[in-house]
């Protein structure tokens, strides 16, 4: 019956929201323009569908483009660059005066030439100079762009840096192989920022993570920021991915959203702001299609967003969907990603629930009973 009452309850609510887009919501309720951004994310193989095109455009006017600016996208290897997708995302964001955060971070997202066993030290320095040397000089005199994120998925759930693995086909960090500073840090981390600091001054500077709220993990990630604004870099935002999982995820449990708030304080009070960067939900075996799944869904969704909204005066914060629509993992976990539109491009009450927070500027917290 709570499940009933709980849908009827947001049924009710689409005539009425199906009218207003987030980007008139924010507007509409006076949500201050310079300091609270909501956007989503999308593909590059989108931006020739209308359908996406279209749909996103309703919706948003700040855009993260999906992976398309990354070490493997656009300097894969000595010697080899590609430029196209910048290209087309800039060309995209110009013609409809969007706001950009680009994701292309000296991350774990690298070539198989990076993450081939027989790369040295040297070699891997050399691509990754050259490559976000380039990245940050066009990205300088990019109208439309806002943020990049720096580095992203430095630290292990467990507090150690990530590092690489044997072969190339593995989830790793090549990067971290260059090596230790004489302080315990990676090279490759403070060398992004260096870099970045001096090619590109006009653009905020995020550190990007990953994860849920483990303690450890975030002690070394706000240690390692710490680390680098010592060194007078300079590091303007933090960044949480928020990939929520299934039924223990952040959104559900008290004390992580008690950690979240904590870490948002603490990027305020040290003069930087506070991004999250890839919300979406992702599940195991649960039937994406049952009633309890979505009402976790939207449960968890509420919650990132209210506390959000409770620190929106404090300082920066963003809110970034990554992908529109609900789709399949890339295996055993998450076997389904669930996002604001299902496979079909029908909206979801995750969207309705979202706008239902943004509306009411909702700072509250709920948990299921």
């Amino acid at each position: 019956m709570r499940f009933f009452i709980f849908f009827f309850i947001l049924s009710n609510l689409i005539f009425t929201q199906s009218k207003n887009s987030i980007k008139n919501i924010l507007i509409d309720k006076e949500y201050d323009s310079k300091s609270f951004f909501v956007g989503a994310t999308i593909g590059h193989g989108e931006l020739s569908k209308p359908s996406v095109t279209n749909l996103f455009l309703s919706e948003f006017t700040y855009l993260t483009p999906a992976n398309s600016f990354k070490q493997t996208a656009i300097h894969p290897r000595p010697g080899v660059w590609n430029w196209k997708k910048y290209d087309d995302f800039i060309d995209f964001a110009e013609k409809n005066n969007l706001t950009l955060r680009v994701h292309g971070p000296v991350s774990p997202q690298a070539s198989k030439w990076a993450k081939n066993d027989s790369r040295t030290k040297e070699e891997l320095l050399r691509n990754m100079e050259e490559f976000f040397t380039e990245l940050c000089i066009r990205l300088n005199d990019e109208k439309t762009v806002k943020w990049m994120d720096v580095v992203n998925e430095t630290v292990l759930r467990n507090g150690e840096w990530f590092k690489e693995k044997p072969g190339d086909s593995s989830w790793e960090n090549p990067w971290t192989q260059i090596g230790l500073n004489d302080d315990g840090f990676p090279i490759y981390i403070v060398k992004a920022f260096e870099i970045a600091n001096k090619y590109a001054p006009n653009v905020k500077l995020v550190y990007n993570h990953n994860g849920g709220m483990e303690r450890k993990m975030w002690e070394k990630v706000l240690e390692t920021i710490t680390y680098l604004k010592n060194l007078g870099l300079r590091v303007d935002g933090v960044g949480w991915q928020a990939h929520l999982r299934d039924k223990n995820g952040v959104g559900l449990v008290k004390e992580d959203l008690n950690y979240l708030s904590y870490l948002i304080d603490w990027t305020h009070a040290n003069s930087m702001e506070f991004h999250v960067t890839e919300l979406n939900y992702w599940l195991n075996n649960e039937n994406p299609k049952s009633i309890s799944v979505q009402k976790r869904q939207v449960l968890s969704y509420n919650n990132v967003v209210n506390t959000l909204i409770s620190k929106k005066n404090n300082g920066v914060v963003t809110l970034n969907i990554w992908g529109l629509f609900d789709r399949k993992g890339p295996g055993d976990f998450p076997k389904n990603i669930l996002s604001l539109y299902d496979q079909l491009g029908n909206p979801k009450q995750s969207l309705y629930a979202i706008k239902k927070s943004l509306m009411n500027k909702s700072i509250n917290l709920i948990f299921e009973k």
